[in-house]
């Protein structure tokens, strides 16, 4: 996984964890593709104290993962999903009992909206 969609998902699992400073410096950083200098003007701080804040708080969020496992249920999650979606797809292609059809697309909506 791409480093960046990797700190962005850790941001929407942990980001409420973090202090509202460290938050706002991550989304200026990640989500607004803001520069450190840019962020360092709008925060009247040196480009180096945002470089580390960055860093910390990224270890910080992995520190998270590891212990709590968030975003890794979360992605294992939507991969059960996608192969049951993908199975009930193959067996209502495989059913003409609209009765039974009917059923698979209710599981299906089921699925979709629960997990």
């Amino acid at each position: 996984m791409e480093k960046r969609v990797e700190i962005s998902l850790l941001m929407d699992f942990y980001g409420e964890l973090l202090t509202d400073k460290q938050k706002s410096i991550m989304m200026l950083y990640y989500n607004e593709d803001l520069s450190l200098k840019e962020i360092s003007e709008l925060n009247e701080t040196s480009r180096q104290a945002i470089h580390d804040l960055i860093k910390r708080c990224y270890k910080q969020l992995l520190s998270y993962e590891e212990k709590l496992g968030l975003l890794e249920k979360s992605l294992s999650q939507e991969k059960a999903k996608e192969e049951i979606l993908k199975e009930l797809n193959s067996l209502d292609h495989q059913i003409v009992d609209e009765k039974q059809k009917k059923k698979i697309y209710n599981i299906e909506q089921l699925v979709k909206e629960t997990i």
